[in-house]
């Protein structure tokens, strides 16, 4: 099961853009610019309660994340928050408020020991815009939340590739897992279990139709085979769930939800949260997997300096050349 803070963590290095007028906005304590511009009036949210809501995300005036209409986000609430992060708005907010956010980047930098986090520049700037959609008691009360949610969403993900199967007229099998496999070739001989090496060709799709990696297409640098070690969880479970169902030269296109690939936090710039995805995979040869290489033995005796400080003198100590 994932948890809450799964989904704070990918919050909290997502970043947004949005347009706004900064003439109007307020500052927290921090000196962090927010502008409320739905009052909700709604229960306001308290320490200790916990807020379901979703977030845009732009970063230089280009959309790199967008909640709404997928899987809102969650966070706790406190009487402070940290320094010049959301937390130190979540208290000034009520239910169905929605407010931008702006951080400076300079001033996170300031927050950091004067480093720029990656990605930015001097002078750029982090916008947010949240809508506040509901809160929570306590953690269990949105624990159970953020699970329906997840259970939503996964629901959402299996009717979405059975659609597209459908429409595509794909003769394609779900596993016991959730993977769909539309087996080409199934291959000759016994298919891989744990412990066994399986080296692999693989093209990976968008549902558009788009490349996002091959070792197959030259274009992306990299065509040697990939070895996968099956139930070392070396790859996202779907991958590996695609691999099992095929033997020595079996062929197969394989429908992943975005639950058993790259889940919430994507595998960015090339795969966005909750996508789902699909692979060709070709399975050259299946072998058992080498051994990992021991551990160097430990010596019986380690010979440690030692410090003499019978011969100190004013707080000096001089070093010996006893060993132990």
């Amino acid at each position: 099961m994932r948890y809450l803070s799964t989904l704070i963590l990918m919050i909290a290095v997502a970043v947004f853009m949005y347009s706004c007028s900064s003439g109007s906005f307020k500052k927290t304590k921090s000196g962090m610019l927010y502008q409320i511009v739905k009052n909700g009036k709604g229960e306001k949210l308290k320490p200790g309660n916990y807020v379901k809501f979703h977030v845009k995300t732009f970063q230089k005036d280009s959309l790199s994340y967008n909640s709404y209409g997928k899987l809102p986000a969650f966070m706790g609430v406190d009487s402070v928050g940290r320094p010049y992060d959301l937390t130190e708005v979540m208290p000034l907010l009520s239910v169905g408020d929605s407010v931008v956010v702006i951080q400076l980047i300079d001033s996170i930098a300031k927050y950091m020991g004067g480093q720029i986090p990656p990605g930015f520049k001097k002078g750029d700037k982090i916008k947010y815009h949240l809508s506040v959609l509901e809160a929570y008691k306590n953690m269990p009360e949105a624990q159970a939340a953020f699970d329906k949610e997840m259970k939503d969403q996964k629901f959402k993900e299996i009717a979405e590739i059975e659609r597209y199967i459908k429409d595509k007229k794909i003769n394609a099998v779900k596993t016991q897992l959730g993977t769909y496999v539309e087996v080409i070739n199934p291959g000759q001989g016994p298919r891989p279990d744990s412990g066994k090496q399986v080296a692999v060709k693989y093209t990976g799709f968008k549902f558009n139709g788009k490349k996002f990696d091959s070792n197959v297409d030259t274009t992306f640098g990299h065509t040697e085979p990939f070895d996968v070690l099956i139930g070392q969880m070396s790859v996202v479970p779907g991958f590996e769930d695609g691999i099992k169902q095929l033997a020595k030269g079996g062929k197969a296109r394989v429908y992943i939800p975005s639950m058993l690939a790259y889940g919430m936090n994507g595998s960015p710039p090339a795969i966005e949260p909750l996508e789902n995805l699909i692979f060709e995979i070709e399975v050259l040869d299946i072998k058992i997997a080498p051994k990992p290489e021991p551990a160097p033995p430990m010596p019986d005796k380690v010979d440690v300096p030692v410090t003499d400080t019978t011969k100190s003198t004013n707080g000096g100590n001089k070093s010996s050349d006893k060993k132990k």
